[in-house]
């Protein structure tokens, strides 16, 4: 099928700038729609070769109002100050905009089938796009919204076969704990497991934290570069998986999980997570920063164990289910259903 898809962000390293968490696995999934046989058509604005400078135009198709079989949107929603205000007022960023225009042309007019992919759990349980007849709504979660399907985060198959826990657990990890990631909606986790873990243990936060003034004895080093990512997390025994309630609450896991791991960086996961055991073993559940500070140091006594190379190939193994061709083929059944039964106009 000829699938538009709509995305806010980068295929290649980007810029720091940015909060494009997508980045790990957008381009892989686009590649493994093109395997399994779909055209591609990047529908949003090329930020690589507007902000990066990067021309990926030899590899894949941009722009335009095309014939669409399927259009697939990461799904954006309004920020104030940013993608709110008119075009051209500095500060403002288009995505909004042109999604409203993909789904005025596509989904309202001419009835496309339409997979929204709710990426940041923003779209409202009663928003009317879910009551459309060519409208699917896919989301990270175990637990999806009432008429949304699973789409679990989507780990390359190519990384996941290439981790060796033994090749990964020999590593010398000067950091005990670590978080890579950005603040957005995680005070409450941060203020209960990792900034109490961190006045025990080394540690650093990697991402955009403009408010850090209450975790003064926190190392705070700003953002990172894509490519300086899977590097920190090398050099680090355990990060703490920090995620917004309405994350935990019904079991969306997000690409922290598999950044960390296929580096061999174990997750200790919040023991508020719904279903956290199809993520992680239980000997690596979390209820607060003195748990987190409990596991780290069982950590350091097994680094480099066989034991600790065991506990990584378990980790690994349960990202199984989270597989990108896993979920290409659960892609494949979204549009197959939705292109038989969406009326065209």
């Amino acid at each position: 099928m000829r699938v538009g898809y709509s995305c806010w962000g980068f295929l290649g390293p980007g810029v720091v700038d940015t909060p494009d968490g997508s980045r790990a696995y957008r381009r892989p999934l686009i590649d493994g729609l093109t395997a399994a046989g779909h055209e591609v058509v990047l529908v949003q604005r090329n930020r690589d070769l507007a902000e990066a400078g990067l021309d990926l135009r030899g590899q894949y198709t941009f722009g335009g109002l095309p014939d669409l079989d399927v259009l697939m949107l990461e799904w954006r929603w309004p920020l104030p100050g940013r993608n709110t205000t008119p075009c051209g007022t500095p500060g403002h960023t288009c995505d909004l905009h042109r999604q409203t225009e993909l789904l005025e042309h596509y989904t309202r007019a001419c009835g496309t089938p339409t997979v929204i992919w709710d990426l940041d759990r923003q779209l409202p349980a009663d928003d009317p796009l879910r009551a459309l007849p060519n409208v699917t709504v896919c989301e990270f979660a175990l637990h999806p919204t009432p008429g949304a399907t699973t789409l679990l985060c989507p780990v390359p198959d190519t990384a996941l076969d290439a981790a060796d826990p033994a090749a990964l657990a020999a590593l010398t990890r000067p950091l005990s704990l670590v978080y890579v990631g950005n603040q957005y909606d995680r005070d409450d986790a941060f203020d209960r497991y990792f900034a109490p873990a961190a006045r025990h243990v080394g540690h650093r936060v990697a991402g955009k934290w403009p408010r850090t003034e209450r975790w003064p004895h926190v190392t705070f080093t700003g953002r990172c570069p894509l490519a300086e990512v899977a590097a920190i997390h090398r050099q680090s025994l355990a990060t703490v998986l920090l995620l917004p309630e309405r994350y935990n609450a019904v079991g969306h896991m997000t690409s922290r999980l598999f950044e960390a791991l296929l580096a061999g960086c174990l997750p200790l996961l919040p023991a508020e997570f719904v279903g956290g055991e199809a993520f992680v073993p239980p000997v690596l559940r979390v209820s607060d920063g003195a748990d987190v500070v409990q596991r780290v140091e069982q950590l350091q006594r097994m680094a480099g164990t066989t034991e600790h190379a065991d506990l990584i190939a378990a980790c690994l193994g349960l990202l199984e289910p989270m597989r990108l061709s896993r979920q290409v083929a659960v892609l494949d059944d979204v549009f197959t259903t939705l292109t038989s039964l969406s009326p065209r106009r």
